[in-house]
């Protein structure tokens, strides 16, 4: 017999009797529009790695009374009323049409990482039913080298962001040591602001250089989603896009721990260091498949969660109206360029965290972001969430990889008292040829490649991000460890 923890079954219960009667229906976002366009279909794919079988799982039951009361939209269609306005329509959800239970050929634990990478890479690029709510589930109780069993979750992104998805994912999880306990996440919090202490001529000086950086952000994001593309390199293909072309996922483990001495041996913040790792192991591996591309023009587009809150909110909350971290698409996109490789940075591997510390510190005096959500806001006013939608496709298009991040709790999760090993996730249906997503659970953070398969060599790339992870670490432990953080 399965037991949910009882503030659950309890948040459930009264959330369901709340929202049984609301039938009417509600108006889909323009970003859900954007992402689920005749030019864009987004996914989100979400893996949990489990310790312990999960063949007696209660999934149809989870499902049914702790999934599905979750939000509305989980039991809802993408439809289009007579004037041309897209709603999300309640409609009888039938568990069987989401739930799939593949059957691998019997072989050993090696096999089955064939098979379920296989699987996993296969069922990313196809495309779910619009005549359905738009997610379902993948229960894979085979053994691989990362977990006895696995959970493969599939939504697509009009139904929320990552921020919402895991909030909704967060309520059906527990403590693995004591489900009574809250799960904590690890301090999102930026140094304090020195403004009061500043001098006049600083606070101009920063005026000043926030408005510049606003111009020239903002101008270049217009630039680079219309005429300028980046370099074609081995991990841009061009500019027709690979959204249908055979892709790959796959992902690697660093240790938090060793990140943090990086961190503190630099004095910059955990975001530069991943950051940095992914760069320079980005340009290392453009280095080995043409050496020509060391100096290209690349960029990666950043997604960004606009929500100014940290960490995340109870479902009760986020479903608020006037909440801080509304449930939704409330994500933007940033343009990063990716440093260049020379012989002087291939032999100072840190370099790269700085560089990645001081593009970060100066996107965070800009308001070119800002900006750039406005003008896709009155774009879709006057000419349509299609016209839109097809600025971001040639955006995606025109960079050379998109970077996502989340962040997992700190102790251990589990499923109906399964416990949970490992979580990551990434982004699939989208044109471009790479996907980095990095996801932070208990004492590792997890990078998750999507790949354009037969065009980037997946397992050369991460040869690659675990050599630049190794060469950053050792230069860091050159320097000596700063006693203020």
């Amino acid at each position: 017999m399965v037991s949910f923890p009882l503030e659950v079954v309890k948040f459930h219960k009264r959330y369901t009797m709340e929202h049984q009667k609301e039938e009417l229906a509600e108006p889909v976002s323009p970003v859900g529009q954007y992402f689920n366009s005749s030019v864009l279909c987004i996914y989100i794919i979400g893996v949990l790695e489990f310790e312990v079988p999960i063949d007696d799982l209660q999934t149809y039951a989870l499902l049914q009374d702790v999934f599905l009361p979750i939000n509305p939209r989980f039991s809802s269609i993408m439809v289009q009323d007579k004037n041309g306005e897209k709603q999300w329509k309640k409609v009888d959800v039938n568990l069987k049409d989401h739930v799939h239970i593949p059957i691998f050929p019997e072989g050993k634990t090696v096999e089955h990482d064939k098979y379920f990478h296989d699987y996993l890479s296969s069922i990313a690029m196809e495309q779910l039913p619009q005549s359905r709510p738009l997610w379902e589930i993948h229960m894979i109780n085979y053994p691989t080298s990362d977990a006895c069993s696995t959970i493969i979750f599939k939504l697509h992104h009009a139904l929320g962001d990552g921020y919402s998805l895991m909030g909704a994912l967060l309520s059906c999880l527990h403590r693995a040591d004591d489900p009574f306990l809250p799960l904590s996440f690890p301090s999102l919090k930026q140094s304090k602001p020195e403004a009061s202490t500043k001098s006049f001529c600083r606070k101009f000086s920063y005026m000043l250089s926030s408005a510049f950086n606003t111009v020239s952000d903002f101008g270049w994001s217009v630039l680079k989603s219309s005429i300028i593309s980046d370099d074609r390199t081995p991990i841009r293909f061009g500019d027709d896009g690979a959204d249908f072309q055979p892709i790959s996922i796959s992902s690697m483990t660093f240790s938090i721990d060793h990140i943090k001495d990086i961190k503190s041996r630099l004095g910059v913040s955990i975001n530069d260091v991943i950051t940095g790792i992914v760069f320079y192991g980005t340009r290392l591996y453009m280095q080995d498949m043409d050496s020509k591309s060391k100096s290209s023009h690349s960029t990666a587009l950043v997604l960004l969660n606009t929500r100014n809150i940290e960490g995340y909110q109870s479902i009760n909350d986020m479903l608020n109206t006037k909440a801080k971290g509304p449930w939704g698409n409330k994500i933007t996109f940033l343009h990063v360029p990716i440093p260049k490789l020379n012989e002087t940075r291939i032999s100072t591997p840190l370099e790269f965290i700085r560089d990645s510390h001081n593009i970060i510190k100066r996107k965070k005096q800009s308001l070119g972001v800002v900006l750039t959500g406005t003008l896709l806001d009155i774009e879709g006013k006057l000419r349509g969430q299609e016209a839109v939608a097809k600025r971001i496709r040639g955006t995606l298009t025109k960079s050379s990889a998109v970077i996502s991040n989340l962040v997992g709790p700190v102790q251990q999760m589990a499923l109906a008292n399964h416990p949970v090993k490992g979580l990551y996730f990434t982004l699939a249906g989208g044109p471009e040829s790479l996907v980095i997503s990095i996801m932070s659970y208990m004492e590792v953070i997890k990078v998750t490649l999507k790949t354009e398969k037969d065009f980037i060599d997946e397992q050369k790339l991460k040869s690659c991000m675990q050599t630049a992870f190794e060469m950053i670490l050792r230069a860091a432990m050159e320097i000596p460890l700063q006693t203020k953080r």
